[in-house]
C-alpha cells in the first residue's frame, strides 16, 4: 500500500511567466531596428526554427532543475485580434482570459509562456479570434466570447505530437516535459508479434440496448484461461488510441502475461453520462452478462485473481464499483479520475485497487486521498499514484500500462 506523487517533490501548480523568454527577446530585438524587409526575414527564420524544435518550445530554468519554460506560439496576421491557450490541467475554463498569448509588437508572433514541473504532461488546443471589432472591455462579455471562440479549437500546428479525441472527432497536441512518466510500451513495436482486434455486437440485456464490445486477443494462438480485462471505453482505447500497440509490447517483453481484453464501447456522450457511475445496471452487464458471453468464446480464466476492470472518469467509478460489489468476479481494479466524494457504507470484501489522480485535478484530488485511507482501513491492498497533470487522457494510458504490469506483471 503506498501513495505516489508524480516523479519529482517540487511545486507542480502552473504559473505564467510575464514577459518574453531569451529565445523570443532576442528575435524581438532583432526586428526592432531592421527594415521591413529585414524583419520579414527575421521572422521567417523564427517560424521555420520553430517548426523544425517544434512547440511548445521547452527551455531551462536557471536555478531551478525541477520546472521548465514552456512557450506556446501561435502565428498570427492582421486579423488576429486574440490567440487562446486551452491546456488541461493549465487553462483555467472560469477565466480564460487569463490563458490568451499575447503578441509580440511589429512581429506576427503571438506567446504565452508557463512555468510547468519537469515532468507534466498534457493536451491542449488553441484557438485565434478573427472576429471584426476588438475583445471587450468586460471580463463577462469577454468570458462569452472566450467560450464561443473555444468551440473551434484546434491541434497546435506545429506540434507533431498528437492524440485522436471523441465527442467531438477532432485531434489535440500533447506536450510531454523531458521528466514526465516513461511510456517504453506506447509505441507500436517493429517486429512484435500481433494480437487482433475484434469487434463484436452483444444481444440487448440489462442495459437494454444491443451493446458494441472490442476484443482484444493477443497473439500466439489459444492459451488455456487467459487473464481477463475489461476495459471501460472501448472506441477511445482501441477505435483511437490503438491501445492494442500497448499490449502486443508489453506481451512481447514478458512485461504482463498473454492475456484478453474485453472493451465495451460508450457509444456517445449522452449514453455515457448515463450509464457509467456508481450504478449496480452496468455492474450486473459487466459481470453478467459480458464476461459470461466472453467465456462462451474464448478461453478465459474465471478466477478473479487474474480478471481486472478499469476505467476513467465514470468509468473509473463503475470500475470500483465492480470491484466492490462483485469480488468473485473482478479481484483487481484500476480506477483513474474518479468522481467520487464518498464510498457509500457496505460490507465489502477486499480486492486489490490502484488508483490514479492527476495533481491538477482539484476537485477530486483530495477525495481519491480520502478514498485511499478509506480502502485502506477496510483491508483492501490500494495503491494511490498522483501524476503531474490532469483529466486527460493523455496521460490516462502511461497509468493504466504501470498497473498493468504492477497487478498482472508478477
Amino acid at each position: 500500500m503506498s501513495v505516489t506523487t508524480g516523479v519529482l517533490a517540487a511545486d507542480a501548480a502552473p504559473r505564467r511567466i510575464a514577459g518574453a523568454v531569451p529565445r523570443v527577446e532576442r528575435v524581438a530585438a532583432r526586428a526592432a531596428d531592421a527594415t521591413e524587409a529585414e524583419r520579414a526575414v527575421i521572422l521567417e527564420e523564427f517560424w521555420a526554427d520553430a517548426a523544425r524544435r517544434g512547440t511548445p518550445q521547452i527551455e531551462a530554468l536557471d536555478g531551478d532543475p525541477d520546472h521548465r519554460a514552456v512557450t506556446f506560439l501561435w502565428r498570427g496576421h492582421r486579423a488576429t485580434r486574440q490567440v487562446l491557450l486551452l491546456a488541461e490541467g493549465i487553462a483555467d475554463r472560469a477565466d480564460l482570459a487569463a490563458s490568451r498569448l499575447s503578441p509580440l509588437p511589429g512581429t506576427d508572433i503571438w506567446h504565452l509562456t508557463y512555468r510547468l514541473r519537469a515532468d507534466h504532461r498534457g493536451s491542449y488546443r488553441m484557438a485565434a479570434d478573427i472576429s471584426p471589432g476588438e475583445p471587450p472591455d468586460s471580463a463577462e462579455l469577454l468570458q462569452r466570447r472566450l467560450l464561443s471562440l473555444s468551440a473551434h479549437a484546434a491541434p497546435d500546428p506545429l506540434n507533431h505530437l498528437r492524440m485522436r479525441g471523441r465527442w467531438p472527432d477532432h485531434d489535440t497536441s500533447v506536450i510531454e516535459l523531458p521528466q514526465a512518466p516513461a511510456r517504453p510500451w506506447g509505441e507500436r513495436r517493429a517486429g512484435a508479434p500481433r494480437g487482433r482486434v475484434e469487434r463484436h455486437r452483444l444481444p440487448a440485456g440489462v442495459l437494454g440496448a444491443e451493446r458494441d464490445v472490442w476484443a482484444y486477443l493477443p497473439p500466439g494462438g489459444r492459451a488455456a484461461e487467459l487473464p481477463v480485462l475489461v476495459l471501460n471505453d472501448g472506441d477511445m482505447w482501441f477505435g483511437r488510441l490503438a491501445f492494442q500497440d500497448t499490449l502486443d509490447a508489453l506481451i512481447a517483453d514478458g512485461a504482463v502475461p498473454p492475456l484478453a481484453v474485453l472493451a465495451p464501447d460508450a457509444v456517445d456522450r449522452a449514453t455515457r453520462s448515463r450509464e457509467l457511475g456508481a450504478h449496480d445496471s452496468h455492474v450486473r452487464f459487466l459481470a453478467d452478462e459480458l464476461l459470461p458471453w466472453a467465456a462462451g468464446r474464448w478461453p478465459l480464466t474465471t478466477d478473479p485473481a487474474r480478471t481486472l476492470v478499469a476505467g476513467q472518469g465514470l468509468a473509473g467509478l463503475t470500475s470500483l464499483y465492480a470491484g466492490l460489489l462483485r469480488p468473485e468476479r473482478f479481484g483487481n481494479v484500476l480506477a483513474q479520475s474518479v468522481p467520487v466524494s464518498h464510498l457509500e457504507a457496505g460490507d465489502y470484501r477486499p480486492v486489490t485497487v490502484r488508483l490514479d489522480v492527476g495533481l491538477r485535478e482539484e476537485a477530486i484530488l483530495g477525495h481519491h486521498r480520502d478514498l485511499y485511507e478509506i480502502l485502506r482501513s477496510r483491508g483492501c491492498p490500494v495503491t494511490l499514484n498522483e501524476y503531474n497533470g490532469g483529466h486527460d487522457w493523455a496521460c490516462w494510458p502511461a497509468c493504466l500500462t504501470e498497473g498493468l504490469v504492477g497487478l498482472l506483471g508478477h
